[in-house]
């Protein structure tokens, strides 16, 4: 079995190491990673990952269409031999880490214990920032160890899902949660399972990317996404900005959403034994190494520089005093659906 993930990166390089461990580890053959515009050397440590493991660096240096970086990025990896040679794909993202909970904790686990899925969805699971205020140079999964709640009504992003498929033709292009350009005469005869074994039907041949509010999605494999990481880390993040959102600057907004932290779950470390052979090996070679220590330094010296501008100071701040989110009870979300409904019903009737 052939299984590639496809990656988008910028300035991404202090966390790019534990992420390719990892991946390798649970059972990719293959990782693709465009990056782009990197001043933090990102791009040369993929260039270094090339040569000592089956990592394949594509520079998507632009120009970019309208579908923005990442989409422009896409389609380059859309040509790349491990694409079109894969068995399995998946695009992710550098903050979000496949968490297989069956069998041994492989891919190869996943897929036998689902042998009629055609599509695989792995529902986010949000980790918060637990307080964490200054970037270390240590594995995001063993640093951020709360998460939101199993069962959430709200908000609609924490039941976003990204999509591990068979690459057999029913669909054309990578996504960036779901594979897209359905071919009519196969994407009829797909079979689509949750992360829970659920077959879910017809409704996600075409479209979908949010796996169904109220109940647990999480029984075979959930998709660890920590989108804040430290304070620190954000305030650097908010500077390099969105992929697919360019034009939407971080906040507080983004902050208070996605800061989840209200139950413990250490789940994925069942898996360190698969990444940690593989995140010896990369260590141990002296030019990623530096290169890796090199993009720690970066960091550091980026947060320090963006402190001297009041816009990032004053978020900061905020930051120190936010609270973390809270579930809502189900009335309240309840209303919130309500609300949206009625609202897509006005946009509808709109002359």
């Amino acid at each position: 079995m052939r299984a590639t993930a496809v990656l988008t990166v910028k300035n991404e390089g202090a966390f790019l190491v534990e992420w390719v461990a990892h991946h390798l580890g649970i059972g990719f053959t293959d990782l693709v990673v465009l990056s782009n515009d990197c001043t933090d050397g990102t791009d040369a440590m993929l260039d270094r990952l090339a040569e000592i493991a089956p990592v394949h660096h594509i520079r998507n240096d632009g120009p970019y269409d309208e579908g923005g970086i990442q989409f422009t990025g896409l389609k380059l990896a859309d040509k790349h031999p491990s694409v079109c040679e894969a068995d399995w794909l998946c695009a992710l993202d550098v903050d979000e880490f496949v968490n297989i909970h069956t069998g041994d904790h492989t891919l190869a686990a996943l897929i036998s214990a689902l042998p009629d899925a055609d599509a695989i969805t792995l529902t986010w699971r949000l980790f918060g920032n637990g307080g964490a205020v200054a970037f270390r140079d240590a594995p995001i999964t063993a640093q951020f160890t709360k998460a939101a709640p199993e069962i959430l009504y709200w908000p609609w992003r924490a039941s976003m899902f990204k999509t591990l498929y068979r690459n057999h033709g029913a669909y054309k292009k990578l996504g960036v949660h779901r594979p897209r350009a359905p071919d009519a005469d196969k994407v009829e005869h797909t079979r689509w399972f949750d992360g829970e074994g659920r077959d879910l039907g017809p409704r996600f041949h075409k479209g979908g990317i949010f796996s169904p509010y109220g109940r647990p999605n999480y029984g075979l494999v959930q998709l660890n996404h920590y989108p804040l990481g430290a304070m620190e880390s954000y305030i650097v993040k908010r500077d390099r900005g969105r992929a697919v959102h360019e034009a939407d600057a971080l906040g507080l907004d983004y902050w208070t959403e996605r800061n989840w932290v209200a139950e413990e779950d250490t789940s994925i470390r069942q898996s360190d034994s698969l990444r940690d052979p593989w995140l010896e090996r990369l260590m141990a070679d002296d030019p990623l190494a530096e290169l890796h220590a090199s993009a720690v330094l970066w960091r550091k010296e980026r947060f320090d520089k963006l402190m001297l501008e009041e816009p990032n100071r004053a978020l900061f701040g905020r930051l120190l005093i936010a609270p973390p989110a809270k579930a809502l009870s189900l009335d309240h979300a309840k209303r919130l659906i309500g609300y949206g409904q009625r609202a897509a019903q006005i946009a509808k009737q709109a002359p």
